[in-house]
């Protein structure tokens, strides 16, 4: 166990102006806080902050967090308090320990809502302050290395979180060092069998992989020595996780990786990683479309370097990694490597600032207040953690750094929500391309808006960042929501006049508590939906108004034999006829005009006979799903005989020059020999209808039952498409089918 005056002596050799009186009392105090304590490899529990310690000396952290460290586990195993370490310690130590206890409790492999929710706490506890991920970073790096000591049950559990969360936040934190052990800590846990079989191929092939390393080292540095460049030239195998990943990526085996050792090259100057470049790939053949410059675009973790594969000697795949030392720091010791601290705290207070890596947590963390639920902040979280890269332009230059396979409503999501939102097209160097294209390094993007226009429900399916996903999922309730409410307005309006009332917003609003609603929009929304009838909307405004219960709805103004032009019957009670040359005015008030399935309103077609403009209809109002259209001739009506309160008088209001079509379905009895169906579909086609669906059904040897949803403009084009099916010998008889 590291003694007292080495962990100072640690702590001295990057940073002289340490306060070796604080670390000593902090050591004593932690050391006596755990006493007896031990741990499931019997050791004294104190081992396990003072190992979290040494490892934090190894980023080359501030005092203030080795002392976080020693104490972490202080407030939740010991008796002591978060006011007794403020009063010893201070309160910038006091927050750093109790963040720490708090994320200590979080279970982050639950069930995914809870895993969701503990997720937020963690963000939330490390975006107070970074040091409190630094420290819970080097504890579960430390807790890996001992994970053998662990329950068998639990060992799993703890692997999976420290692969799922832990790793890629040190990756997206710029921490490689740490971010490779805990990866290959918790394979070796979690795919045993799979990491001794790589472990074993790259140990029967280490001799080959030595010598080819040795020889590349001495040829490049005396290469880059002879051209003036004092470099320092390191080889490796790559870690057997990195190689399990690559082949479960690409689905090979181990056989077909050529490119199993990799080489750094450090070098002083800036340029000279260019010159270096420029002398690698004169030397040896660089393999197409490997060569990545992450200096003049950084990764948002900070990281710099030029990465390139070449054909090294003996035929063999080589990649290179080439960068300063400055950049070598930063690879290293990702957020770290940016506190100064000659500065004290106010190197913290700027890496908050300054980092990229960092701020990207604040975006997220933004992402706190935008989400809708828990599971939507996972699923965006986990998105972000696991994707490698992709940086492509705007017109003006602006640099946006998104995951790989992203599309360009990713990108228009990036730039602004609104973009995303209004956008229509885009253009992809200059070339108009499709919003679905995956975008590539370095390509300049012009997102094509429209105002007014909104976000297709598909591309939630089709985006790569949670930012667009959870976008367009606003975008898409909003507009359902928007629908409802307009359907919810028509429907209060009318019960308005039905009631003889004036319809007033204000008085509507100061009612609203009445209806249990906070907003004029939800209230009218409900209506929509079929959560709040209309009348109670008039109750609600004039409580003393009274509705007459002694008739259904639709019927309590029927109208007087007197009344011009209108009769109605009994059993279909939307269903009015008009007497040529007189005026029609509705008993129930205005007919809602019916566009479409795209309009204002939430509309849907009866799934079993559609409706078609021309088409005399109902509408049906549905809680939840809108109205349902029907052509009044449906047998389907009768199931509604019982409930008029959800009939709706509705019309078309269809635009001549609209091409929108309306779906309608037929029933054939058609010839059973070939190229009937073929003579059907063309009459179909010829005359401009869409075939949506087809279904046949043998009844006899010599006839079959075919049943045909199409999509036509209106009752005349329906009509036309079934005279013309009449003329053909195949064709036996055509009807349309009203369900």
């Amino acid at each position: 166990m590291m003694r007292q005056y080495e962990l100072v002596e640690r702590v001295r050799r990057y940073n002289t102006d340490t306060n070796e009186a604080l670390l000593n009392r902090a050591y004593v105090y932690a050391m006596k806080a755990h006493g007896t304590q031990k741990r499931a490899s019997g050791d004294p529990y104190f081992s396990h902050p003072l190992e979290v310690a040494a490892i934090l000396t190894g980023l080359r952290v501030d005092d203030a967090t080795i002392v976080a460290a020693l104490l972490h586990d202080t407030i939740e195993d010991t008796a002591t308090t978060r006011g007794e370490i403020d009063e010893l310690f201070g309160p910038d130590i006091g927050s750093l320990v109790e963040g720490l206890t708090k994320i200590k409790k979080l279970d982050l492999v639950s069930k995914q809502a809870a895993q969701a929710e503990n997720l937020r706490k963690l963000l939330l506890a490390i975006a107070e302050d970074v040091r409190v991920l630094l420290v819970k970073l080097a504890d579960r790096l430390h807790n890996m290395r001992t994970l053998r000591y662990v329950p068998d049950a639990k060992r799993n559990r703890v692997a999976e979180e420290t692969l799922e969360i832990y790793a890629p936040l040190a990756a997206r934190m710029g921490m490689q060092s740490v971010r490779e052990e805990l990866e290959e800590l918790a394979f070796r846990q979690l795919s045993p069998d799979a990491c001794h079989t790589i472990v074993s191929r790259l140990e029967a092939s280490r001799e080959r992989h030595t010598k080819a390393i040795a020889d590349i080292e001495q040829q490049l540095t005396k290469k880059l020595a002879d051209n003036g460049i004092t470099a320092e030239v390191t080889g490796r195998e790559k870690r057997p996780y990195s190689i399990w990943r690559k082949m479960e990526r690409k689905t090979i085996g181990f056989e077909q990786l050529s490119d199993l050792i990799g080489f750094r090259v450090i070098v002083d100057e800036l340029a000279e990683c260019y010159r270096t470049l420029g002398i690698v790939h004169t030397t040896w053949p660089m393999v197409p479309g490997r060569f990545k410059d992450y200096i003049s675009t950084p990764k948002q973790n900070g990281y710099r370097s030029l990465h390139t594969t070449v054909v090294g000697p003996g035929r063999q795949r080589v990649e290179l990694q080439i960068r300063t030392r400055q950049m070598q720091e930063i690879a290293e010791y990702g957020i770290a490597a940016h506190a100064l601290y000659k500065d004290g705290t106010n190197a913290y207070e700027r890496l908050s600032t300054d980092s990229q890596a960092y701020g990207w947590l604040r975006r997220t963390i933004e992402l706190l207040a935008e989400g809708d639920s828990p599971e939507e902040f996972l699923e965006h979280t986990k998105l972000e953690l696991f994707h490698d890269q992709v940086f492509c332009f705007t017109p003006k230059g602006r640099l946006i750094a998104l995951p790989r396979r992203a599309t360009p409503i990713d990108f228009a999501y990036a730039v602004h929500t609104d973009v995303g939102d209004t956008a229509v097209g885009c253009k992809i160097d200059g070339k108009i391309a499709p919003m679905v294209t995956e975008l590539q390094n370095g390509s300049e993007v012009e997102i094509i808006t429209s105002a007014g226009s909104r976000p297709p429900a598909a591309w939630e399916s089709l985006v790569i960042t949670g930012k667009a996903r959870a976008a367009i999922r606003r975008a898409t309730r909003a507009a359902i929501r928007a629908q409802y409410a307009g359907l919810g307005r028509k429907l209060v309006e009318r019960a308005f006049e039905r009631a003889a009332k004036p319809f007033e917003e204000p008085r509507l609003v100061a009612s609203l508590h009445r209806l249990a609603r906070t907003s004029l929009e939800d209230a009218l929304a409900a209506v929509g939906r079929g959560e709040v009838r209309a009348n109670d909307v008039v109750k609600a405004v004039y409580p003393d108004w009274t509705e007459d219960v002694s008739a259904p709805q639709q019927q309590r103004r029927q109208p007087a034999a007197t009344e011009a032009g209108w009769f109605a019957l009994s059993r279909a009670r939307s269903l009015k006829f008009k007497v040529p040359g007189a005026e029609a005015v509705s008993p129930v008030g205005p007919a809602i005009p019916i566009r479409g399935i795209n309009g204002d309103l939430p509309v849907r077609f009866a799934p079993e006979c559609g409706a078609v403009p021309g088409d005399r209809i109902v509408g049906i109002l549905t809680p939840g799903e809108g109205i349902t259209i029907y052509p009044i001739q449906s047998p389907a009506l009768k199931a509604f005989d019982d409930e008029p309160e959800r009939w709706l008088d509705v019309r078309w209001d269809i635009d001549s020059d609209d091409q929108q079509r309306f779906p309608a379905r037929l029933k054939l009895t058609s010839l059973n020999e070939p190229g009937s169906l073929a003579q059907i579909a063309q009459v179909i086609g010829e005359r401009d209808g869409n075939i949506d669906n087809v279904r046949m059904s043998r009844r006899s040897p010599d006839f079959t039952e075919v049943t045909i949803d199409i999509e036509v403009h209106d009752l005349k084009h329906l009509n036309a498409i079934i005279a013309d099916l009449r003329t053909k010998s195949v064709v036996s008889s055509v009807e349309r089918y009203n369900g």
